[in-house]
């Protein structure tokens, strides 16, 4: 297996970004028709910018970062590529852009108790208290004193 290859996601990467999203085990859509095609393509420039990780030559995992939000709005693994540091490198890739747009503090929500939860933590995100379906999760940038 070649080493991954990190670069921005384009219009012909969505087909396999749906499919590593429906494919996942945890954090499982509920109801898949919520997440469009046409969602993958707005947050690709409009609403955002995407990354995928290729291993050869195939899309293993992507992430998507809302500009507007200053959120992540997805990262995800290919089951059989996951623990190879694919989601650790596009979330730093995603954060970084967002940083360098200004904002302060990045936020996401994942469901609780599982591999993602754990995931961020592990990555130095707060875990803020809430309730609900979700827990949402704040990264300062390392400079931002408030």
């Amino acid at each position: 297996m070649s080493e991954p290859r990190l670069r921005r996601a384009c219009s012909a990467d969505i087909p396999a970004m749906s499919a590593i999203r429906l494919s996942v085990r945890e954090n499982v859509l509920s109801d898949p028709s919520r997440v469009t095609l046409q969602m993958y393509e707005d947050y690709l420039e409009k609403d955002g910018r995407g990354w995928v990780a290729e291993v050869d030559g195939a899309v293993a995992a992507f992430c998507y970062a809302d500009r507007h939000a200053a959120s992540i709005w997805a990262l995800f693994v290919s089951p059989g590529f996951e623990g190879r540091g694919l989601g650790k490198a596009l979330l730093a890739l995603a954060v970084d852009w967002l940083f360098e747009l200004g904002h302060a503090r990045v936020r996401l929500g994942t469901t609780p108790a599982t591999r993602a939860d754990r995931f961020y933590q592990a990555q130095g995100w707060t875990r803020m208290p809430g309730q609900g379906a979700e827990v949402e999760f704040l990264l300062a940038r390392r400079d931002d004193i408030r």
